[in-house]
């Protein structure tokens, strides 16, 4: 067992999973209606509604109804909004881009309360992609989490419930034992409630300071841990073998940080899993390394496991399962199987039998070139499902690259010589190696919208390839400061500090002009926008790596370390996460980019595919539509509408869920990276989006964007 009941267990019947919730259900979809009352819809994730008053015949009647801004942007920061909205009622509740929460009229878009969690808390930086809603006869609260707590509000005044956890927040550290409570550890997305127990993800660090990623189910009233799932399995427990002994006692990541799926009539939870930490060299931990890069089916009630399946076996890949799965229901050889659906970064879909985890499709294994890498020893063979076929290309060859234009592919094919490429599973390399699809997916934490009537599963995918080059951290002496800094900041800010191109992790060469050495060092303790805390370090490491970081490499601390007494047990670090551009800033491959694809799960086919958002200025050169990168997912509708923003370009568009034509598109004040919501008020449908930027080097924004059609 890989549970740990801190409360009454639950009776099991013949062995199997067959717990009867008490709370009604309405159907398999569980389809939103006016509201929409959960992350995703549904907590199936359907990221449905059955709401047609906005349909294919009125469409270009859609204009904006109302506008909210958040009036909470970092002067010159980089932040975002990647929040999924709830609709309750007439009131919406979302998140801010500093993780405040609010709540205003549905309808108009006036503001009703707001909750600033920084006022009375450190919570450093983050994102978070929306909130969770209970209620009862006596009473309802509202659960979101920012920084390190899950903070339970009341939904009528947005004044913190005191009685749950302490004064009204729990500590997302709380059950991962003794020694992970000062290593990072936030919630970006929501989990799912079932009957009084919040069942909880996590996100933490992906360098090999990562706390271990176990599942926690809390009371929803008291905020007391009931169970806990272990998915870096203790002795005794399934899977401890697939481990180096006692690597739970140091072993972190496996966690679930893209949010998960409840059939609430059986009391199952779906929930898949992300990567051990370290991400991308496993030397230390090898082995299969269950419950990494798995969808688990747990008993809802006291967290047991049903059944499970590894996606990714030993990942050095960072192949987290990005997204939670879809429960559906397929009609194979006159059968009606009640199915889920779990799309990943590498453009696939695993599709099982929800009830036993029995694959749907075939599944085939596949032979895994071996690592060069000193220590690593990557697992032989990786499952690929077969059907259906996949939604983005799968490997990176000379005959994908570029053809926008010939002063493109000649720098692109230059760019490749001495990279290792050419297999979907190529192993990290010093030599450097070609991630395709890249490290953002294929498919990512925007989900997939599922359709029941027709059996059409809609997702959107990134086609960009990334380059992984890993840099030994041993060999030689070198500063206290430097190796502090190759070990926590060079995967993200580059080993040369140079930061991203495309303005993700800034640059720190000058680092010194912007901030003092009190300043350097509280944003270390605290962390700030994508940067976890780094509190769990010794005072000396944080002073040197702030010397590192302020003064020129030959005026360092005196403090070396040798190549045997490395910060780090990993012998490696990367030179960051490095998307594949040409000379101009474009993908290195073949357009298209990005892309909306339809997937019928009945047939195990791609019902159609086409390319989601446009550079203008390629456009006008008469190269076709290339699509962008992506992120944040499509809503589907019974009006026949697929709704999306997602792209570069900034458009919110809706498209014909039977074809793909494009019918309507928006330009908004910022990018809509995040998932769209649906509802009506008063008989009058809405469809809303938060439009927060700050990705892909696009620019910020605060806003909420609802539109509705015209009078």
């Amino acid at each position: 067992m890989n549970i740990l009941i801190l409360r009454k267990p639950a009776f099991w019947v013949m062995g199997l999973f067959l717990i009867c919730s008490c709370q009604s259900t309405s159907g398999d979809r569980e389809e939103a209606g006016a509201d929409w009352p959960v992350y995703l819809g549904s907590k199936g994730s359907a990221q449905y509604s059955s709401l047609d008053q906005i349909n294919k015949v009125n469409i270009g009647n859609l204009k904006p109804a109302w506008e909210f801004r958040t009036e909470d942007l970092s002067d010159g920061g980089n932040t975002q909004i990647q929040c999924n909205p709830l609709i309750i009622d007439g009131i919406l509740f979302g998140t801010s881009p500093r993780l405040k929460a609010f709540a205003v009229n549905a309808a108009t878009g006036d503001p009703i309360w707001e909750f600033d969690p920084h006022k009375d808390f450190e919570i450093g930086g983050s994102v978070n992609r929306g909130l969770m809603y209970w209620n009862s006869e006596q009473q309802s609260r509202l659960f979101y989490s920012a920084g390190p707590y899950l903070f339970a509000l009341d939904p009528k005044t947005g004044q913190l419930i005191s009685e749950f956890g302490e004064e009204g927040k729990v500590a997302l550290t709380k059950g991962l034992g003794d020694w992970a409570q000062d290593r990072y550890v936030i919630s970006s997305t929501p989990g799912v409630i079932y009957k009084n127990k919040l069942i909880l993800g996590t996100r933490v660090s992906e360098n090999s300071d990562a706390a271990p990623g176990y599942i926690r189910a809390f009371d929803v009233i008291t905020g007391e841990i009931d169970w806990v799932f272990h998915t870096i399995p203790k002795p005794g427990e399934f899977g401890y073998n697939t481990w180096p002994k006692d690597a739970y006692l140091t072993a972190g990541g496996a966690n679930s940080w893209a949010g998960m799926s409840l059939d609430e009539a059986s009391g199952v939870v779906y929930i898949p899993t992300g990567s051990a930490a370290f991400d991308f060299w496993g030397g230390n931990r090898k082995g299969e390394n269950l419950f990494a890069n798995s969808l688990l089916a747990l008993n809802a009630e006291n967290g047991e496991r049903i059944w499970h399946y590894q996606t990714v076996r030993h990942d050095v890949w960072d192949r987290d399962l990005p997204a939670p799965p879809n429960l559906v229901t397929i009609e194979k050889e006159g059968k009606t199987i009640r199915a889920v659906a779990q799309i990943t970064k590498t453009g696939r879909v695993f599709v099982f039998d929800r009830a036993t985890g029995e694959p749907v499709y075939p599944i085939v294994e596949v032979d895994i070139p071996p690592s060069s890498l000193e220590g690593e020893e990557v697992w032989p063979t990786q499952p690929l499902p077969q059907v259906p076929p996949p939604f983005s290309r799968q490997v990176f060859t000379e005959a994908e690259v570029t053809d926008i234009s010939p002063e493109s592919e000649a720098y692109v094919r230059e760019k490749i010589q001495g990279l290792k490429f050419g297999h979907t599973f190529m192993p990290p390399s010093s030599e450097g190696t070609v991630i395709f699809p890249g490290f953002d997916g294929g498919g990512e934490w925007g989900g997939a919208a599922y359709d029941e009537e027709s059996g059409l599963l809609y997702v959107n995918a990134n086609e960009m390839p990334w380059i992984l080059t890993m840099v030994p951290t041993k060999g030689g002496k070198v500063s206290l400061g430097k190796s502090a800094y190759f070990t926590h900041c060079g995967m993200c800010h580059g080993l040369d500090k140079m930061g991203d191109p495309s303005g993700a992790f800034p640059s720190l060469m000058e680092v010194g002009q912007r901030l003092d050495e009190n300043e350097i060092l509280g944003i270390i303790a605290a962390g700030k926008g994508r940067m976890p805390a780094f509190q769990h370090l010794k005072p000396e490491i944080k002073k040197a790596l702030v010397n590192y970081l302020l003064k020129p490499e030959g005026n360092q601390d005196s403090h070396t370390i040798g190549a045997d007494s490395n910060l780090s047990a990993v012998p490696y670090t990367t030179t960051g996460y490095n998307r594949f551009f040409d000379q101009e800033g474009y993908p290195a491959v073949k357009p298209p980019w990005g892309t909306l694809n339809a997937i019928d799960l009945n047939k195990g086919e791609i019902a159609w595919s086409v390319p989601l958002g446009e550079y203008p200025e390629l456009t006008a050169k008469g190269i076709p539509v290339t699509g962008t990168e992506n992120y944040g997912g499509p809503v589907v509708t019974a009006g026949g509408l697929v709704f999306i923003g997602a792209s570069k370009d900034e458009y919110f568009r809706a498209f014909d869920k039977d074809t793909g034509e494009e019918l309507w598109k928006y330009k908004l004040p910022a990018g809509g990276y995040a998932t769209p919501a649906v509802y009506a008020v008063d008989g009058k449908q809405f469809v809303v989006i938060a439009a927060g930027g700050g990705k892909m080097g696009t620019s910020s924004g605060d806003y909420y964007l609802a539109f509705s059609l015209e009078n």
